[in-house]
């Protein structure tokens, strides 16, 4: 059998740094500046924030510990043609920045959703936020269990304890440093998670000989594959399904999810807001890549020996903390800066969402509901309170969620698909709201649920086909062992998977990609809403113009444009009758002086 490493007390003490600076700054931001006294520093910084600090922030929020255990996986088990996807956040980010970011910008306000109240009403409202909040929940519990299980199984870290830990610490600085404390600690939180990445590639490139090799030896194992190009849409993963599904994706997660607008709200003007985001598009595409090829240092070193295939693992995301355990454990510190780049990355994803739940429970929920019973308004100091108790209270849940994520597949397939499966359609939602002026409340409503039941049954039906993964092999393994002998026959059936999940055995519509996911939900939201929202209005009373304000720059300067066409058209007919009055009295005075 083949030895278990265990951390040391050096990597145990580097851990309990980096948690004690992650807590130190929130107190710090507690008892410092405003003391997040108010609701404009707790959940959007005064808007004071630096645009580099934000663009970190951005990028870090939902590059998670999903990140780094799943996409390293992922180029392990399936090859390269992940990295497709980093075309789409190029496409994405100009959308974002001129089209969804303005309209935000000017609407000022704490609680995305807010904008649907504004634009359709307050069903829309409550609809949307319901279904974000159930969102983020889940994805919580994703991120606090993958990491958990990988380092229990690899480290010796219980799994229980890592996720009591990360939770609690996240819980305690969120909700005592508000948004600041977020924020700051994402910039510490990202600087380890680049380091945790860079370590596994530098050890890999140390023992192999280079760069170079590690390539090689990627490429001899058919790791290496951007020629996807198939149209077929069970394929896995194809240069479109990665465009268009990660665009749709990328749309929902920096154009409209909470999580990213509020960041985007903590800096002082939109042209600041922009330069944030073009600024988070090289750091989040440099991690993309750096996370993809660690996926492939790892395969240098376990091209003839699969620790899967072993037994050593029993998933592909426990391969990095088991890389980092097997060439690391002689240097005291090392493993442990990299369980600090894992926690981190857990850290940044899980207070960003504790703050945003906070945001949209108190704005979406609480407040109208004490409006409506009490005829009056929290007061500030009264909403900060309960803000960050809602926070911690959030973090408790997040900490019983995670103990459901076992439930669930692969970590990056599983986030990507509850991403889909909710984003697409709340994408379409805000996209009919700032995209189309005949868009209406009923409409919407009935595009978005309707699309949500169609993606949660393709999605989550069962029976479905097991993805193809590519070969792997135990030749160069010790194999006078049990194990060996066990996984010749597992072997063969592994290396035998077919390049599609195009098997007529399953039920089509289950053999989809998870990454048409997205598109689907946006396009039957978008489709749907719009049929059945003119399909009511051929029955609806005149409608009141909405602002201009609340559609995207180009369809509001077109509205503004039509409107000025027509205005002065109506004052010209008035001043028409009004002369055709005065000269009807002329010829009224003339005829009585006749007579």
């Amino acid at each position: 059998m083949t030895e278990k490493h265990i951390l040391q007390w050096t990597d145990y003490l580097v851990i309990a740094i980096m948690l004690c600076i992650s807590i130190g700054i929130g107190i710090y931001y507690r008892f410092s500046g405003g003391r997040q006294k108010t609701m404009e520093e707790y959940f959007v910084a005064s808007r004071s924030m630096g645009i580099i600090t934000v663009a970190i922030a951005l990028t870090v929020s939902f590059m998670s510990a999903v990140t780094l255990l799943g996409v390293s996986a992922e180029n392990y088990t399936y090859g390269t043609q992940f990295v497709a996807i980093n075309v789409s956040y190029l496409i994405g980010t100009p959308i974002v920045c001129y089209g969804f970011l303005p309209v935000f910008f000017k609407l000022q306000a704490t609680s995305t959703y807010e904008y649907l109240e504004k634009r359709f009403g307050v069903r829309t409202r409550t609809m949307a936020s319901f279904i974000y909040w159930i969102q983020l929940l889940l994805y919580s519990g994703v991120v606090l269990y993958a990491p958990s299980l990988a380092l229990e199984a690899t480290t010796g870290i219980s799994k229980t304890a890592s996720i009591i830990i990360i939770g609690l610490v996240c819980s305690l600085y969120s909700s005592i440093g508000g948004i600041k404390a977020v924020l700051i600690t994402d910039v510490f939180q990202a600087v380890l998670m680049f380091a945790a990445v860079f370590v596994v590639i530098a050890i890999a490139a140390h023992d192999t000989g280079g760069l170079g090799q590690i390539w090689e030896i990627a490429n001899q194992g058919q790791r290496i594959e951007f020629d996807s190009i198939s149209i077929d849409p069970t394929v896995r993963h194809t240069w479109w399904s990665l465009i268009f599904g990660g665009l749709c994706t990328f749309l929902s997660l920096y154009g409209v999810n909470q999580v990213q607008v509020q960041r985007s709200l903590t800096v002082k003007n939109i042209q600041a807001a922009q330069k944030s985001m073009w600024l988070s598009w090289p750091i989040l595409t440099v991690l993309s890549i750096t996370t993809c090829f660690s996926g492939l240092a790892i395969y240098s070193k376990y091209h003839r020996c699969d620790p899967y295939l072993q037994k050593r693992i029993t998933s592909p995301d426990m391969l990095m903390p088991l890389y980092v355990m097997d060439t690391m454990s002689s240097m005291p510190g090392l493993p442990g800066l990299f369980i600090a780049g894992v926690f981190s990355a857990g850290l940044s994803t899980i207070s960003a969402a504790l703050n945003s739940l906070a945001a949209v429970t108190l704005e979406d929920y609480l407040k109208p509901l004490y409006r409506k019973y009490t005829k009056r308004e929290f007061s500030p100091k009264k909403s900060t309170s309960i803000a960050k108790m809602i926070s911690f209270l959030f973090g408790l849940l997040s900490i019983l969620l995670a103990f459901l994520a076992q439930l669930l597949g692969g970590v990056l397939q599983t986030s990507l698909t509850i991403f889909g499966v909710v984003g697409g359609p709340i994408l379409g939602v805000f996209t009919l709201g700032m995209g189309t002026e005949s868009a209406t409340e009923g409409g919407t409503i009935i595009g978005c649920l309707t699309s949500l039941a169609f993606l949660f049954w393709i999605a989550f039906g069962q029976p479905r086909p097991r993805p193809p993964v590519l070969p792997t092999t135990i030749e160069g393994c010790d194999v006078n062992n049990i194990i060996a002998n066990e996984t010749i026959s597992i072997l063969q059936t592994v290396t035998n998977f077919p390049k599609s999940t195009g098997d007529s055995s399953y039920f089509y519509l289950y053999r989809i990609s998870y990454m048409w996911y997205s598109p689907l939900g946006f396009l039957m939201t978008f489709v749907l809403g719009l049929l059945v929202s003119n399909f009511f209005r051929l029955f609806a009373k005149d409608q009141a113009e909405l602002d201009s304000n609340l559609f995207f720059p180009v369809i509001a300067r077109r509205i503004r444009h039509r409107r000025r066409q027509v205005e002065p058209n109506d004052n010209a007919e008035r001043k028409y009758s009004f002369t055709n009055v005065i000269c009807d009295e002329d010829r009224v005075d003339k005829l009585d002086t006749k007579l």
